[in-house]
């Protein structure tokens, strides 16, 4: 695998005091939504658990649910390998209890998108133990296939292989998670959208759905080569929606990885400008997919460390300006209520 120096930082850590010289008010306050996409974790530079997310929600918007999404954070400690991931399930169950004994306004962890090695001989009993941790909010399985050539756009703490979606191995646990009710969320970088249509085509039951707008990666071996890049990915784009069961999330732009610099400034950006950087990747999404099928995403506390979740959200909602008030509506919140089968979300 071709590398240079080290790896890129996946989570690289936020500066509070740096986010706090920007604040705004937050628009469009009364907009219900559901965060389709964060973390709960403690890692060496930060921690970010119920107590840290609960301030960002109660920055402003109208937060009434989130999906919290595999991260590899509270596994099992004395258990099999391959059981151990159920452990992040208990903890989001958990946590998503204590936010409601707490009596905050969202449904904190109101989705679960788990991990299980597909390749595994016993992924059954693993996806069995996911559901009977939390079968009302466990929804599905997140496996990533981000890998690339460049080993410094390699997560070093995410488990994945080449060509991870065309291995029979993973395409016959794959194929279990129809008949269990669950989705499948794929993480993979812009040149592997193939990879994710030939899943999709080969499995049109289950619900796909791509995190990150399919990763347009702008570091590494592609920084400098936007224009090809975003050629790659626009490829990608389209065949990704002429397969009826894949999703779009709309968030993650600022992943380091992807090379868009947020961080970058003396000052945070404030909404007006984060927009500005993610409209041209976000609007091809929803021309391509259509609102039905596309959801934001917070991707907390990642993003985190490129501006506030006010900001973000604010972002969001400027980009969503020009769409009907039917399309804002499954933009924010009903899309993604829909996809992860979350019921009857407060709106």
């Amino acid at each position: 695998m071709e590398s240079t120096s080290g790896p890129i930082l996946f989570d690289a850590p936020a500066r509070p005091d740096w986010l706090a010289l920007h604040d705004e008010p937050t628009l469009m306050p009364e907009l219900p939504i559901v965060d389709a996409h964060h973390h709960l974790w403690v890692r060496p530079h930060e921690r970010y658990l119920l107590e840290e997310f609960q301030r960002d929600l109660a920055e402003g918007h109208r937060i009434v649910a989130t999906v919290h999404v595999q991260c590899g954070s509270h596994y099992r400690r004395e258990a099999a390998a391959h059981m151990a991931p159920v452990g992040e399930t208990e903890f989001a169950s958990e946590t998503a209890r204590r936010a409601l004994q707490h009596g905050g306004t969202a449904q904190v962890c109101a989705g679960i998108v788990g991990y299980a090695d597909l390749r595994d001989e016993a992924v059954e009993e693993v996806l069995l133990a996911h559901l009977a941790a939390d079968p009302l909010r466990f929804k599905g399985i997140r496996q990533a296939t981000a890998w690339d050539d460049d080993a410094r756009l390699v997560n070093p703490l995410m488990k994945t292989a080449k060509g991870l979606y065309l291995d029979a191995d993973f395409r016959r646990g794959f194929a279990r998670l129809a008949g269990l009710g669950l989705s499948f969320d794929a993480w993979a970088l812009h040149p592997q959208l193939p990879e994710v249509v030939a899943l999709a085509r080969a499995f049109p039951v289950t619900v796909i759905v791509v995190d990150h707008i399919g990763a347009p990666v702008g570091e590494g071996r592609y920084a400098g080569r936007r224009a090809e890049v975003r050629e790659s990915w626009m490829q990608g784009i389209r065949a990704l929606a002429d397969c009826p069961n894949v999703v779009m999330k709309l968030g993650g732009l600022g992943l380091p990885i992807l090379g868009f610099g947020l961080a970058r400034g003396a000052m945070p950006l404030d909404s007006e400008a984060l927009a500005r950087v993610m409209r041209p990747w976000i609007e091809p999404c929803v021309e391509h997919f259509g609102a039905e099928r596309c959801m934001f995403e917070s991707n907390f506390p990642v993003d985190r460390h490129a501006y506030r979740y006010k900001v973000g959200w604010n972002a969001f909602k400027r980009i969503a300006e020009g769409w009907s008030p039917a399309e804002q509506a499954l933009l924010f919140h009903d899309t993604a209520a829909r996809v992860y089968r979350l019921g009857r979300v407060a709106a």
